[in-house]
């Protein structure tokens, strides 16, 4: 059993999750409870999901692009940013996976491309090896199939449940100056671009606690790595490098080997940026997204 510094540990995954008009989609026979949807543009189905505590608005600086030849589904988690919790307490992404899929179907839309950030591409990852019918490629952003990896190559999702519950229910306890003066902590390894950390802070200033502590223990003890090579569906992983974050072989090979005997996975590289790439280098990211599109 190996040991994590707890301060270390809540810093770290918090630097790895946190993560026109627009009107309501139409969805007539399925309503989902675990996020909501709105829908811009015209043309083949693209699904944006956010990460951990994040607002679908980590997008913006993306989405008129894309929606002028796509139809965009701008995902938001149900307890995340301000958004209602509205579902049953319990589990949250492997719930929210499902309703996903169900709302693929009930909407009739035609194996979309999925783009998540941080939490929302592992749900991604889990919704390709869940459901390879309902999606055509997916592409995910700056996360791994199991997040504890990065702490230890002997992490398993059982040596690290202990200690995983244990930040859960601290995080859930805290009380909101505490919780607000922790995510301005550690704001700094999210995003390079000091004007945008206030916006970040906000979104998960807004979320619900126990939400955003559930979650948060799920990506910690759910270990996607076994499954990997199972998954078919196309995906491009992309992920940030900065030298602050160590040397690049160890970055380079953590994504590399989380994602080893996957069938079909290309992976991009974005410099100069921390976990939210979009913000950082907003150019490279509006690239890579239009590339993995075409």
């Amino acid at each position: 059993m190996f040991e994590i510094s707890r301060k270390l540990a809540i810093a770290s995954l918090a630097a790895f999750l946190i993560g026109g008009a627009l009107q309501p989609a139409a969805a007539e026979t399925f309503a989902p409870t675990r996020f909501t949807v709105e829908v811009r543009g015209e043309g083949p189905d693209v699904i944006l999901i956010p990460g951990l505590g994040s607002s679908r608005d980590v997008w913006n600086g993306q989405i008129e692009v894309i929606a002028a030849d796509h139809r965009v589904h701008l995902v938001q988690l149900a307890g995340f940013a301000g958004e209602p919790v509205g579902a049953p307490a319990g589990e949250v992404i492997a719930p929210f996976v499902e309703e996903l899929a169900a709302y693929i179907e009930a909407n009739e839309l035609q194996r979309p491309a999925v783009i998540g950030h941080s939490m929302g591409g592992f749900s991604g990852l889990m919704l390709a090896r869940r459901h390879p019918e309902r999606v055509g490629r997916v592409m995910i952003v700056d996360s791994l199939p199991f997040f504890s990896a990065m702490f230890s190559p002997q992490a398993t999702a059982a040596n690290v449940e202990p200690q995983a519950r244990a930040m859960r229910d601290q995080i859930a306890a805290l009380d909101d100056a505490s919780f607000l003066a922790q995510q301005n902590a550690g704001v700094g390894r999210l995003v390079r671009t000091p004007e945008r950390r206030a916006e970040i802070v906000a979104w998960s200033a807004a979320s619900n606690r126990a939400t955003f502590a559930q979650a948060m223990y799920e990506v910690m003890t759910t270990d996607l790595r076994g499954e990997v090579a199972s998954v078919a569906t196309p995906l491009t992983v992309v992920y940030a490098y900065d030298p602050a974050m160590g040397p690049e072989a160890m970055i380079d090979g953590l994504y590399r080997g989380g994602y080893a005997g996957a069938a079909n996975v290309r992976f991009v590289r974005i410099d100069g940026a921390y976990h939210f790439v979009m913000f950082d280098q907003p150019g490279a990211f509006q690239a890579a997204v239009a590339d993995f599109l075409r």
